[in-house]
């Protein structure tokens, strides 16, 4: 009977030893994004199909390895994203965490990346201290980053002639810091700011801060918050009638915020992005075939696109390193390698983990002039790659050789 036993234990720990082998051998990819609150529609199950193509286009596998697409909702709590990251890396054999919308959680999710030698890449986050003060070998910042939003909106609204700004901000990392750059640029430029309103994530009233706002005489209100929120703020916004005497600008506004507000109440806003899916033929064709999938058929946008784009990238890096165990070698391939994908086109990722591309500067069309479903928004300038971003030298990043 004890020799029984000890069998059926041996047996057991060798099918349990087979499972783990089974599991590790995966390059697993993990979605960490909001996918219940303010932030679903920009990310949410849209972000977790974007990878997903991303793989079926790649081949399924690399370097002879099946890959898997995880999903987890960090519920915009910092807390459970970095619980979930942990679990995923730790005991699930994930070896990257991508998305990341809510900068507070990114920041955290890149540390503790950073320690276990995985790859993160914030392609929904938006802090520029991703690849400044907290640059990490590990980590790559694909899409946007408050610094390209909030310098290339102030310059273009410079341009524009207005003088005075007020700003509704998300009171948490990332729309303070999106106020701030957005900030140091006007400032220099000669615009004065005359205050700022904060909220917390998931505001449904903003009343009393738009009445801050109207009261404080401003050329332009600047909304500095994302989602659910700038959609709220925007509506409530048009219904006080600041539109009427006040320029809204939106420092981070997407497709979805429009359909939600409508273009009678969206119309002229400028934003900048650095994807939309009306831009040429690849993009259009990558967008049909997002949009035929998508659970609310919600067309992509550019952390959609920086899903999809970022992933196909990664996946050559592991191509090259041969496994995706040593994030800071896959990394460093990625940087290695110049980037070149259907949604993005040419380009490169700087030493600091920047990703660097052209952005555009875009005005909602009015009813009028939209043709067809999804038909948004009509190009006013393009920056130019190479001005996008903040300069290397200023992001103040360890990697960066002084």
């Amino acid at each position: 009977m004890r020799t029984f036993r000890l069998v059926v234990a041996a047996l057991c720990a060798l099918a349990a030893a087979s499972a783990t082998t089974q599991v590790r051998a995966q390059v697993r990819i993990g979605v960490l994004n909001d996918m219940s609150g303010v932030y679903s529609d920009d990310q949410g199950a849209g972000s977790v199909l974007a990878a997903q193509m991303a793989v079926e286009d790649f081949g399924g596998s690399v370097a002879g390895q099946k890959i898997e697409v995880l999903s987890g909702d960090h519920q915009n709590k910092t807390d459970v994203g970095a619980e979930i990251a942990r679990r995923w890396l730790d005991n699930e054999g994930v070896s990257l965490i991508v998305d990341l919308p809510n900068s507070a959680i990114a920041i955290a999710v890149s540390d503790i990346v950073r320690d276990r030698n995985r790859v993160m890449i914030g392609s929904g986050a938006g802090s520029s201290v991703l690849t400044g003060p907290k640059c990490s070998p590990n980590t790559v910042h694909w899409t946007y980053d408050t610094w390209a939003y909030g310098h290339g909106l102030a310059r273009a609204v410079t341009q524009q002639g207005v003088k005075s700004v007020f700003f509704i901000t998300a009171n948490y990392a990332f729309g303070q810091d999106l106020e701030k750059q957005f900030t140091d640029e006007a400032v220099r430029s000669g615009i004065r700011i005359l205050g700022s309103a904060r909220h917390p994530i998931g505001t449904s009233d903003f009343s009393a801060l738009l009445v801050q706002a109207q009261g404080s005489g401003a050329d332009a209100v600047a909304f500095a918050n994302a989602g659910g929120d700038t959609t709220n703020s925007l509506k409530q916004a048009r219904e006080f009638g600041l539109g009427a005497k006040q320029k809204l600008l939106a420092l981070i506004m997407g497709q979805n915020n429009v359909r939600a507000l409508g273009l009678e109440a969206a119309q002229g806003t400028q934003l900048i992005v650095p994807f939309y899916w009306d831009m040429n033929e690849a993009t259009r064709a990558f967008a049909h075939r997002f949009e035929a999938r998508h659970p609310k058929h919600l067309m992509p946008n550019d952390m959609h696109a920086g899903v999809y784009a970022s992933v196909l990238h990664y996946l050559k890096a592991v191509a090259k390193t041969g496994a995706a165990t040593d994030g800071r070698a896959v990394v460093a391939a990625m940087k290695a390698m110049p980037t070149d994908d259907p949604l993005f086109g040419k380009g490169q990722i700087r030493i600091d983990g920047r990703k660097i591309h052209p952005m555009y500067l875009f005005q909602v069309k009015t009813p009028a002039e939209s043709k067809y479903p999804w038909d948004y928004y009509k190009l006013v300038s393009t920056i130019p790659a190479e001005d996008a971003f903040r300069p290397l030298k200023d992001g103040g990043c360890p990697l960066v050789a002084n």
